[in-house]
């Protein structure tokens, strides 16, 4: 039990530590898919709306603050009911994407029609997720791999606590010891799968801090509280300065220095995935309803039979696996004519973006640096767009409001909210390449932009 107890310290806390810096690295991102899972037609958790990005930067916090707690040892009891319950919650909902996905899926399956008759449910409902978030874009994780995952720690978590009485403060020669194998386990993880460097840096300042503390502290009564406020003001300022600026590392495929276009493109020799539609069809004559897939309308000629018809389609689903390009919702078309203004943006030298996937959440603080420095780069031959996924009478009003010169293109508001975590967000395109982006909170000078144009040729 005791070595036992000891991995899962170890697991549990460098895991902890990693997770909660990827979504306080994107609390913005990581608000986005709670937005989800509190919609009306998903958990209707609709008390939390309007409370994403809070909730989005404690979970991130609480994640990091709980690792650096279950490794030093402090606290233990009150740091194994807190790990515990959050990862029943966690547990959760994985279980809740990973099991409603597979539902979603096989809605003709036995199990699914037991379930539907049990908890009133039907298959075709079921919100389809591609993903829980966890590990937000850094690693992406299918519901079920995510849901296993969660089981493990939530294995681990148990133990922990079942074994939290055991567990006491560090002595300084056991934190070393600890710590070390902890940057190994942590170091692994985010530079060899993750690709990023930070969690290491982070967790090593972190821990040199935590050490100065404990060395310096005259009561063992105080101390845990005392680190876990410096853990708190270290995490916590992380999270707000990623918040207010921009992700410090930027996982999406918009990064700095990608292509679009080459994002865009299927490998050859490689197939896209195949999805498919659950049409529930009524029979005319009987009044029964069932549930039918489009592979299978199409496969087994459903649609001769002139005594059903479809009275609801489904959200689209997998069902085979494929080949998705990193960028695949790209489209940039004119809000009035629906012209494709696509390929001959991404052709263009120089481009700036002002991307606002949602008019109405504008931060319009922001609009008089926006108007000041797209005139000027108009007048230096810039190319200037607006992307949104506004309507066009929306896009109307708020030009004139703000007396915008440069003329608007739309995009679908899920591809707008990944380009940038900013609303509105400025871009910088040279041939289709990114190589510019800003927060509304650090809009650039004309000269700066220049600068950064230079640097980039």
């Amino acid at each position: 039990m005791k070595w036992l107890l000891f991995i899962s310290r170890i697991l549990v806390g460098s895991l902890f530590i990693v997770s909660g810096l990827i979504k306080a690295n994107d609390t913005t991102g990581f608000s986005y898919k709670l937005e989800e899972y509190f919609a009306e037609d998903v958990l209707n958790w609709v008390i939390f709306q309007g409370w994403e990005v809070g909730l989005a930067m404690i979970v991130a916090v609480a994640e990091i603050l709980l690792g650096f707690a279950t490794l030093a040892g402090e606290k233990f009891k009150l740091n194994s009911w807190a790990l515990l319950l959050l990862m029943i919650f966690f547990t959760f909902l994985t279980g809740y994407t990973a099991i409603g996905n597979w539902f979603f899926e096989n809605p003709e399956a036995s199990i699914t029609a037991t379930f539907e008759g049990m908890l009133g449910f039907k298959a075709e409902n079921i919100h389809y997720f591609k993903d829980c978030g966890c590990f937000g874009d850094a690693l992406m994780l299918t519901p079920f791999q995510s849901f296993l995952k969660d089981l493990v720690l939530l294995i681990f978590t148990v133990i922990m606590f079942i074994g939290r009485n055991r567990v006491v403060p560090n002595s300084h020669s056991r934190d070393l010891f600890i710590y070390a194998i902890s940057i190994v386990i942590l170091g692994s993880f985010s530079i060899f799968v993750l690709e990023w460097f930070f969690p290491v840096v982070f967790t090593l300042i972190t821990f040199i801090i935590m050490l100065t503390i404990k060395r310096l502290s005259t009561s063992d009564e105080s101390r845990g509280w005392v680190m876990a406020i410096a853990v708190l003001l270290v995490s916590g300022g992380f999270t707000y300065f990623a918040y207010a600026h921009l992700p410090v590392e930027d996982f999406r495929p918009y990064a700095i220095g990608k292509n679009i276009e080459k994002g865009m493109t299927i490998p050859e020799g490689r197939n896209p995935p195949k999805y498919a539609v659950n049409y529930t069809m009524k029979d005319t004559i009987t009044g029964e309803t069932k549930v039918v897939s489009s592979d299978k309308y199409l496969e087994d000629e459903v649609w001769k039979n002139k005594q059903l018809k479809i009275v609801e389609t489904s959200d689209q689903f997998l069902v085979e696996e494929g080949y998705i390009p990193p960028i695949h919702d790209f489209v940039l078309e004119d809000p009035e004519s629906g012209e494709d203004y696509t390929s001959m943006i991404l052709n263009q030298d120089y481009v700036l973006f002002w991307v606002q996937y949602d008019m109405s959440k504008t931060e319009t603080g922001a609009m008089t640096d926006v108007k000041k420095l797209s005139e000027i780069a108009m007048q230096s031959n810039f190319n200037v767009y607006g992307l949104t996924a506004a309507l066009p009478g929306e896009i109307d009003e708020f030009r004139h409001k703000y007396q915008l010169m440069f003329p608007y293109l739309t995009c679908d508001a899920t591809t707008l909210k990944t380009i940038i975590r900013s609303n509105p967000g400025l871009v910088l395109l040279k041939n289709g390449t990114v190589k510019g982006k800003w927060h509304h909170n650090d809009i650039p000078t004309f000269e700066e932009l220049k600068n950064q144009v230079q640097a980039s040729s």
